[in-house]
């Protein structure tokens, strides 16, 4: 039963024009991420020191293969070092330029979710765009969040020496953190924003766990195909970085369709086995 889960998950993944959605997502993404590293920066200017940024965005780095970090890491060193006023212009561009390709990113993510998981009452054009507006607001938040909570962890298991907290080594692992956000921020957009109807709370849960392990080992394949096995430099010459990042991006992304059509398939054979009332979705 699971392998049939399994097979039928993918074929709805890779059966259908999946990768045009996936293009969308992965295209917008690359267009938002260098202004959003200007806002961050823009923020932190006027709330603490950019070099501090510039330390922690260097830590969650490290979930992306080498290659890719380098394009990362040296963005934010320039930003760390170009003139507050500088920073600041920077960012209010970047908050115009981000915030489309952002917007724009979820909708293409929504749009191939709802298209996956065969959705026959699709939202209208302003509650779809409402819909995506919300999703990246929360998305933003949830990160922030996150992100204080890892890095307050580490600075108090380090300026104060707390030694339980130092002896939980998982508790100061950027790939914990990012597996947990990502698993519980998949499983609620499973939940809520792939249908009108609320997908299966377990269906959606166990999607979201997939994504996450799907994108950890993708970080991580990738990671060692190029640093071991080919070296992509050799091919794409000085734009081998960029190339290592696109590829990269775009497993990230399949990852996260094949979260929805497991989700999808896992709900259809839960309710195959189990019938409901069609007035009663998701419980």
């Amino acid at each position: 039963m699971s392998l049939k889960i399994l097979g039928r998950s993918l074929i709805r993944l890779w059966g259908r024009d999946v990768m045009l959605y996936n293009g969308g997502v992965s295209f917008f993404v690359m267009l938002a991420i260098f202004p959003a590293l200007a806002i961050a920066m823009g923020l932190y200017s006027l709330l603490a020191d950019p070099a501090r940024t510039a330390e922690q965005g260097a830590w969650l780095a490290r979930l992306m293969p080498d290659a890719t970090r380098l394009v990362f890491e040296s963005e934010l060193i320039r930003l760390a070092h170009a003139p507050r006023d500088a920073i600041s212009m920077q960012s209010g561009l970047a908050l115009l330029i981000g915030g489309y390709a952002a917007h724009r990113g979820f909708k293409a993510l929504l749009a191939g979710l709802s298209f996956i998981h065969d959705e026959d009452q699709p939202r209208g054009f302003v509650g779809f765009n409402l819909l995506a507006l919300a999703v990246l607001i929360a998305t933003f938040a949830a990160l922030g969040v996150l992100s204080t909570v890892f890095f307050s962890f580490r600075i108090l298991g380090e300026t104060f020496e707390l030694r339980p907290l130092r002896g939980v080594i998982w508790l100061f692992s950027e790939w914990t953190w990012a597996s947990a956000g990502l698993t519980l921020g998949m499983a609620l957009i499973y939940r809520w924003a792939m249908s009108r109807k609320p997908v299966h709370w377990a269906a959606s849960a166990l999607g979201g766990a997939s994504a996450a392990a799907l994108c950890i080992f993708a970080s991580w394949a990738l990671g060692y195909y190029v640093e071991q096995i080919a070296e992509l430099g050799a091919t794409y010459g000085s734009v081998a970085t960029v190339v290592v990042f696109l590829i990269w991006l775009s497993w990230n992304v399949n990852a996260l369709f094949f979260g929805g059509a497991l989700a999808t398939e896992v709900e259809l054979a839960i309710y195959a086995n189990r019938p409901v009332s069609p007035s009663t979705p998701g419980s």
